[in-house]
């Protein structure tokens, strides 16, 4: 447990994506791959990882991009705007999003990974059959190591919102947890960010975190 609250103290909005602030929940063989893969150890020249919006892949390849630059290995976090050349790792998110050109830039890009040039992390909403890019770019992502990001379950996430009232020194009764799992956004650092917020909130006006109150301020978002 005391591993958990520190991971939970560590996940704010504001801060860089890394590692060890994310929680893995049923996602520790990816986040183990990926950290090899940082480390320059992993024998795969090609990962994909693919998850709903709020799942964290944006996170994990900024996040391994960060740990292969700590580990002295050229990497980069690229968008639409693709190099010619493959040097090092090339992470490339919201692959759905590619135009044409992107698209055959990055179809090549993965054919000088397979000959040794680096390795290619890209990132997309679904598994690459289900992806609408060129049916050689998307046979070309599942040819490698892919990963399908699991969502945090209720109790994980319940957990980590207890946690960082519990840093806060606010004690959060389980029917405003379960409010906040249903009626807020879930992917954890919103839910946390949001625990945090309504922390200000119920101070600025004097007022304990009931459900009512959580209604209140969840409206005065929308």
């Amino acid at each position: 447990m005391s591993a958990i609250r520190q991971l939970v103290l560590n996940i704010r909005p504001e801060a860089p994506p890394r590692f060890d602030n994310f929680m893995p929940g049923d996602n520790l063989e990816l986040l183990l791959a990926l950290d090899t893969l940082a480390r320059g150890e992993l024998p795969e020249s090609v990962v994909y990882v693919w998850g709903a919006a709020g799942s964290g892949r944006s996170h994990l390849l900024q996040a391994t991009v960060a740990e292969a630059g700590r580990h002295g290995r050229a990497a980069r976090y690229g968008g639409p705007e693709l190099p010619d050349e493959l040097d090092g790792l090339l992470a490339v998110d919201d692959v759905d999003g590619l135009d044409e050109a992107a698209q055959v830039r990055l179809f090549s890009l993965i054919n000088q990974a397979r000959e040794g040039a680096g390795t290619v992390l890209a990132a997309g909403p679904a598994a690459p059959a289900q992806l609408s890019l060129r049916a050689d770019l998307a046979t070309r992502l599942g040819w490698g190591l892919v990963f399908g990001l699991r969502p945090l379950n209720e109790a994980d996430r319940a957990t980590a919102i207890h946690e960082r009232a519990r840093a806060l020194g606010l004690a959060l009764a389980e029917e405003v947890v379960r409010y906040l799992l249903s009626h807020g956004r879930r992917d954890l650092p919103s839910l946390l960010a949001g625990v945090d917020a309504l922390d200000a909130y119920s101070l600025s006006l004097k007022r304990p975190v009931t459900v009512p109150l959580v209604r209140e301020w969840l409206a005065g978002r929308s």
